[in-house]
């Protein structure tokens, strides 16, 4: 079936409809109070809540890197904030860039993410590290980076493109089943790192943009209960002596840890019990810049990286967790609104992506270090350590600031 050409905006289905039922109002036809307007002419082309919370987590990230660094050894505050600075450089540019540009290049965005995806398997780049294969090693700098990182932004490119092609409604389930289909690529190409906590970014963002481009209820109810059982068979087989084991033995061991902690005390039990200790002792104004004795006392693994929130709460307390999660929500609900705004079906796509990621990561990390997500090496968003996740981040904050910069034309 070919597809429909785009139009300026979408119908009250797809992800007008989704996002106007959840937050109220119409997409492309918000009400008055939401509405997104100019301040004035010196700030008219910034979105300001967006952009005033992303500078806030930056802020907040080199405080938790520099506190870390101060017991931490591989905690490189200068290297954190390198990543800050060239984050913000890539922010600045993808600002200007006319995002508008990338609808029609679906191909390219698709090699693009495989590329992406396969350059960390190039002999003479690839980097290993923990068991994964994820980074390349930049020749006569010194320097590493994880392709994945932008491969996550390519892939929201990537099926937002696709989606919008629908103009807000799927027809037929052969569309369906095609879009699956594409997002099933960068997914499992990731997994042959093996890196299963970015695969699942990748897929609940991806997943998020085709069911706002109008996929019927019924297709996306039949997609979960296939994902669950094909997971519980995964998970089965893996446990069962003589057959295919297709979950590494730490991918195994964490899930079961998720269901018991106790159940080895001694590998990610012990990783999981550690966090819940430090971010209970963290009480309500927690410990202290360099006090975190959990992180600093060596009990607490990857306190830097993997459970940066258990160091963060055990350092500056519940209040500091509640201080986080007030710049988030700023930061994501700041671009659900210009999302609502936003007449372009590209442009609307694109930001459900974003939305998705950044709350899938933020719930996955924070979830693990209390106990009511598995442990996944998935970072937490302008707070962990590390250049390639920051830079990552700063640009899909770029992407939101193009898209309002670009919101009153057709796309």
């Amino acid at each position: 079936m070919a597809m429909k050409t785009p139009k300026d905006s979408l119908s009250d289905v797809g992800v007008g409809s989704v996002l106007s039922s959840l937050f109220g109002g119409k997409a492309g036809n918000a009400p008055e109070h939401a509405r997104i307007r100019p301040k004035s002419r010196r700030l008219e082309n910034i979105y300001l809540p967006n952009a005033i919370a992303t500078l806030l987590l930056c802020l907040y990230g080199l405080i938790v890197v520099w506190s870390a660094s101060l017991m931490i050894p591989e905690a490189s505050w200068p290297r954190q904030l390198v990543g800050v600075v060239i984050g913000l450089l890539g922010a600045f540019f993808m600002c200007r860039y006319d995002y508008r540009n990338l609808a029609n290049v679906t191909t390219l965005l698709l090699i693009l993410d495989i590329v992406l995806m396969l350059l960390p398997k190039v002999p003479g780049l690839s980097y290993s590290a923990k068991g994964l294969t994820g980074w390349v090693q930049i020749p006569f700098i010194h320097m590493r980076f994880q392709p994945s990182e932008l491969a996550k932004l390519v892939t929201v490119f990537l099926m937002a493109a696709l989606g919008a092609q629908y103009n807000g409604k799927i027809e037929t389930l052969k569309d369906y089943v095609r879009l699956c289909a594409y997002l099933l690529v960068p997914f499992a190409l990731i997994l042959t790192q093996p890196d299963l906590g970015t695969g699942l970014v990748i897929l609940v963002s991806g997943a998020a943009i085709i069911i706002c481009s109008g996929a019927k209820r019924s297709w996306v109810l039949v997609t979960i209960a296939l994902i669950i059982a094909g997971s519980a068979l995964i998970i089965i087989t893996s446990m069962t002596p003589g057959l295919p084991h297709l979950l590494k033995p730490y991918q195994l061991n964490r899930l079961l840890v998720f269901v018991d902690p106790n159940l080895s005390p001694t590998d990610d039990g012990y990783n999981l019990l550690q966090s819940k200790i430090a971010v209970g002792s963290g009480g309500f104004f927690g410990k202290g810049i360099g006090n975190a004795t959990q992180a600093g006392g060596g009990f607490l693994p990857e306190a830097h990286t993997d459970f940066v929130f258990a160091l963060l709460s055990e350092t500056f307390g519940f209040a500091g967790a509640l201080v986080l999660l007030a710049l988030y929500a700023v930061l994501i609900f700041s671009t659900i609104r210009l999302a609502l705004a936003v007449e372009a079906p590209f442009g609307k796509l694109v930001l459900v992506g974003i939305v998705a990621m950044w709350s899938f990561q933020l719930l996955e990390n924070m979830g693990m270090c209390i106990g009511i997500m598995p442990i996944t090496g998935i970072p937490l968003p302008f707070i962990s350590f590390g250049s390639s996740s920051m830079v990552a981040q700063l640009l899909a904050v770029g992407i939101v600031q193009s898209v309002y910069l670009h919101r009153t034309k057709a796309a």
